[in-house]
Order: structure tokens, then C-alpha cells, then sequence
């Protein structure tokens, strides 16, 4: 028998099936809201909120926490800096400074200088035992590596507990393990953003998937489209010719680690970050086609990919 759970948490939806017990289900959604009061920047009382405002002093956390900071140090090392949990300052001055739901779609407000790419990154923040040190003045955005680490730890916790098999959604971040409902393998379908119809069904027993686009999370300030995808070199919204990006690896912070900076590297070499890891991962660009690494195919049974081509100019929608 699978559980089937759904709630809202991290700022998204979330989607829990257990095969194997209903109350190992209940308990996956209780693990979430733990871990979300642990690393959300918009709760005052939160760890993350805590160590942002510390100004360089060492803070005391949990190793949940711990475990983060160290995820967020890796997806920068893998994703080639591109992926960096130190653009806070960053994220907030394009606008992302409420939980999305709250944001205005447009709004106006006193203009300031865009802010540049910071020399500080996440190789200067300092893990000593039980206690994180930020740099001065750096904030930590957890952002979709927490989404990711949690559906990796919830994941990991549920099988040790005695599931046949679990597969987590947090807010399109994916992590399966064990068997599905139907005693197989898990099937995942990769969605557009604008479309009903997938660009491609995959397979999966054990791993994750994780997507990120620029068609979502947008709003207007002053007239102007911005987005949540900070690129670091510049410190800006990314402006990317890739719109949308997944990846599929062993982890879900991974996942979502590589499906960010696919995205944002763009189109010319979007596959060279993951030759020879074992990642692999698909890109759509702002003209609608679809093009993937060349490992590819081994997830999808050789179903065919979609591509989008009425999609000229990369629409978005709020």
C-alpha cells in the first residue's frame, strides 16, 4: 500500500508517497516543517536567520544546519560558482525580499545602483564543530539546495525507517528511493513550465531530479521583469538564452546544484560542467527547443522529447 501526503512548506508545494506505511508519510511532512523552521530566511527564529545576523560572529546551530552549509560550499564547488548561497544581498535587491506568495506582481519603489559580483563566496564561510561563522555582511539563501538537502534527508530517514519505497516533491525538487506503487521503478514526468503535456517521461529507482526556469517566480519593479535566478557574474537576474533546465543525479541538492547552473551558463556549451560526473540533464531555450546531455536518453526508454517552438521569446507569467 502507498500513502500519498501533500502540504505547503518552504514556500511551495510538497508531495510525499510511502510505500509501505502511513505513517512513515505523516512523519516525512513533520521532518519537512522541521527542517523548513531550521533554514527558512523569512522566520525570524530560523538558524539561516539567526547566522544572517550575526555580522561574523560564530553561531551555535543544529547539524541539519551544519549539513546545509556544507551542501551549499559543494553545489558551489560542482556548479563552477555557479550556484552560490552567499547571493543574498543579491536576491533581495532584485526583489525577492518576502515570501514569494507576498510579493507584489508589480511594483514601484526608489531606484539603486544593481549590485556587482562579490569577491566574498561561500569558501570563505567557516564550520567549526557545532558553530557556523559567516563573513561579515554575507547572507545565507539556502534557495533550491534546501529544497533538494531536505527531500535527500527526508528520503534517507523514511527508508531507514522501514519504507519499501518513498518518493519526495519539494516544489519540483524530486528524490525517489525504493520501489514505487506499482511494486516497479518510480516514473517521473519533466513538465514545462507553459505546457500541460511533459516534454519527456524518465525512469528512476534510486535518484533525483530538479528543474529551474526563468518563466516562474517573476514579478515588475519600476516596469522591469526581474526573476529569482541570481547570476554571480553579475549579480543580477540571469539573462540567459536557457529558460528552463533539469538535471537528474544520485542527490537532490546535487540535482538541483546542476539544473541551476545549466540554466545558467547557457545555451553555447550548456553540458560541458557535467561530462563525466554521471549527472545528466536537458535544457529548453527562450525559442522553445529542447536539447539534452548525451547520456541522456538512458532514463527516458527512448520516449520521445518535445519541443516548444511557439514559445518565441520566452513568455512569462507570474
Amino acid at each position: 500500500m502507498a500513502a500519498e501526503r501533500s502540504a505547503r512548506a518552504m514556500g511551495t508545494d510538497v508531495h510525499v508517497i510511502v510505500v509501505g506505511g502511513a505513517r512513515l508519510a505523516d512523519r516525512a511532512l513533520e521532518r519537512i516543517a522541521d527542517l523548513e523552521s531550521r533554514w527558512s530566511r523569512f522566520r525570524p527564529s530560523s538558524e539561516v536567520s539567526r547566522l544572517n545576523r550575526a555580522g561574523g560572529a560564530p553561531v551555535e546551530v543544529s547539524p541539519e544546519t551544519i549539513t546545509l552549509v556544507r551542501r551549499g560550499t559543494d553545489a558551489w564547488r560542482v556548479s563552477a560558482a555557479f550556484v552560490d548561497c552567499t547571493e543574498l544581498a543579491a536576491v533581495v535587491a532584485a526583489g525577492y525580499d518576502r515570501s514569494f506568495e507576498q510579493i507584489p506582481a508589480d511594483r514601484a519603489e526608489p531606484r539603486r545602483p544593481p549590485r556587482g559580483p562579490s569577491l566574498i563566496g561561500p569558501a570563505d564561510i567557516v564550520v567549526h564543530g557545532t558553530t557556523v561563522t559567516l563573513p561579515p555582511e554575507v547572507g545565507l539563501d539556502p534557495g533550491g539546495i534546501g529544497k533538494g538537502l531536505a527531500a535527500d534527508i527526508v528520503t534517507e530517514e523514511v527508508m531507514a525507517a522501514g519504507a519499501e519505497g518513498v518518493c519526495i516533491d519539494i516544489g519540483g525538487d524530486l528524490r525517489v528511493d525504493g520501489v514505487g506503487p506499482d511494486g516497479a521503478g518510480w516514473t517521473v514526468s519533466i513538465d514545462h513550465p507553459h505546457h500541460t503535456t511533459p516534454l519527456v517521461i524518465i525512469g528512476l529507482t534510486s535518484g533525483a531530479v530538479a528543474s529551474s526556469t526563468t518563466l516562474k517566480r517573476r514579478w515588475r519593479i519600476n516596469g522591469e521583469d526581474r526573476h529569482h535566478l541570481i547570476d554571480p557574474r553579475t549579480g543580477r537576474p540571469s539573462e540567459s538564452d536557457v529558460v528552463f533546465a533539469t538535471a537528474i543525479a544520485a542527490e537532490g541538492w546535487h540535482a538541483e546544484a546542476i539544473a541551476k547552473a545549466v540554466l545558467l551558463r547557457g545555451g553555447v556549451h550548456p553540458f560541458t560542467i557535467v561530462e563525466g560526473t554521471g549527472v545528466e540533464a536537458l535544457v529548453v531555450d527562450r525559442d522553445g527547443a529542447v536539447r539534452t546531455s548525451p547520456g541522456f536518453a538512458r532514463f527516458t526508454d527512448r520516449s520521445p522529447i518535445r519541443s516548444f517552438p511557439e514559445q518565441v521569446g520566452g513568455g512569462v507569467s507570474t
